[in-house]
């Protein structure tokens, strides 16, 4: 009987569920996670509270979604904007940098032409401007300083002079102003970048010159080798001449004070040229290369480690027979050797420069290899010093002898684009 269920019967218990389940209204089906050893019968189905948790959940999701889409859509905005604009200065510094490239170690071909002072910065624009910047704060805050001694000692001449440097200061941050302004709208013209950058530095020279003047008063009767350059920045255009040329030399001792914390290489304390060889007697550290002396473009590596933000006293002696030199730091012999442009002697007629190293006669200056420091007492000599005279030198004694070819007197010096005159302390902190 029960295993053989009438026609009639089961379809009334069909009719029956139909009527439940269309008392119950629209259905929705809810996916939850049940635990592997939980019976699914008699898992509690989700509570009405959960169901708008989940819902409140989704719609959370999807909106952080469109917040992050739109966010990429802008960055992308952005990197296209950046991507032209670093297009553009790359494009420029390119030409910038075509003519002259050193070649491996930081040595330029020998013999290359192309002008001299009126070189472009083979740095991006940009950048030129940003060291520009910098050395106008320099010029401010010593300014500021005179602000506060002329306030203490109040002299008419001393605040018109003042007031006539603060002028000039301003003029020169609109300059600068007016070539950021001019890059960001597009109209940088390579033309006259050269006109316009020598006009920028010809009043910077002046306008250090004046400050320094005033600095150190009118009535300074300190001795005239008591002073030392400072090149703060690493530039093209910060550099010091020596007003005489080098004789005919068959030897030569080469000695002066340097501090610098520089990195990587402080850069060219001394470059000397002559028609034809712009690499006659070179003194530099570039890049991660140890320091070399360079004569007629043949080099020896030098000992010394000296960029660690102290004074150093530091000599190079060299002889034409058998090209024999010695490396002096601190009085106390280094290094040594030989077979450094042997039977050369050193070329007259040429321009000596302290902190720049010349790619041609007396210009060609490339911002990477330019000194970074202080530096004081340069002297030369045409012959080969004693290691008892280097001692000497190297101790401040009152017995050392001034260079007989080349000696420290600011009368020799002239110095151009902001590098700076101070007090030497060196000595006066040994003695």
């Amino acid at each position: 009987m029960a295993a053989a269920l009438p026609g009639s019967l089961l379809l009334l218990a069909l009719l029956a569920l139909r009527g439940r389940a269309q008392g119950l209204g629209q259905t929705r089906f809810i996916c939850t996670s049940v635990p592997l050893d939980v019976d699914m019968c008699t898992a509690p189905a989700p509570s009405g509270g959960a169901a708008e948790d989940l819902k409140t959940t989704v719609l959370q999701l999807r909106e952080t979604v469109l917040q992050q889409k739109e966010t990429i859509m802008n960055q992308k905005e952005t990197i296209r904007e950046l991507t032209a604009k670093l297009g553009r200065c790359e494009s420029q510094s390119v030409l910038d940098a075509l003519p002259g490239e050193p070649r491996p170690g930081g040595r330029k071909q020998p013999g290359f032409s192309k002008n001299t002072m009126g070189d472009l910065s083979r740095a991006p624009a940009a950048e030129t401007l940003s060291q520009l910047g910098q050395t106008l704060q320099s010029l401010k805050t010593r300014l500021e300083n005179l602000e506060q001694f002329s306030r203490m000692n109040s002299s008419s001449q001393t605040n018109n002079l003042k007031d006539i440097l603060q002028n000039k200061i301003d003029d020169l941050e609109k300059q600068v102003l007016s070539r950021v302004n001019s890059l960001e709208e597009g109209k940088y013209n390579a033309r006259n970048e050269s006109e316009e950058r020598g006009k920028i530095e010809s009043t910077l020279t002046s306008l250090h010159q004046r400050i320094s003047d005033l600095e150190k008063g009118q009535k300074d009767n300190r001795p005239t080798d008591r002073f030392q350059l400072t090149f703060p920045l690493r530039t093209n255009y910060m550099y010091a001449k020596v007003k005489k040329s080098l004789p005919e030399m068959y030897a030569f001792s080469v000695c002066m004070w340097m501090k610098s914390s520089a990195s990587p290489g402080m850069g060219t304390p001394f470059s000397y040229a002559v028609p034809g060889q712009a690499n006659e007697l070179v003194l530099i550290e570039w890049g991660n290369n140890p320091m070399e002396i360079l004569i007629n473009d043949k080099v020896a590596k030098l000992p010394f480690i000296i960029n660690d933000g102290k004074w150093h006293h530091i000599c190079v002696t060299w002889t034409t027979r058998d090209g024999v030199w010695e490396a002096y730091q601190d009085g106390t012999q280094a290094g040594s050797g030989e077979n450094l442009a042997p039977y050369h002697p050193i070329k007259p007629q040429g321009v000596l420069v302290l902190g720049q190293e010349q790619d041609t006669l007396g210009g060609g200056f490339d911002a990477t290899q330019a000194f970074v420091g202080e530096l004081a007492h340069f002297n030369v000599w045409d012959r080969k010093l004693s290691p008892g005279e280097v001692y000497s030198l190297a101790t401040c004694s009152s017995k050392a002898l001034a260079g007989n070819v080349i000696a420290w007197s600011e009368a020799n010096i002239d110095i151009y684009g902001g590098a700076t005159k101070w007090t030497f302390e060196a000595c006066r902190q040994l003695n």
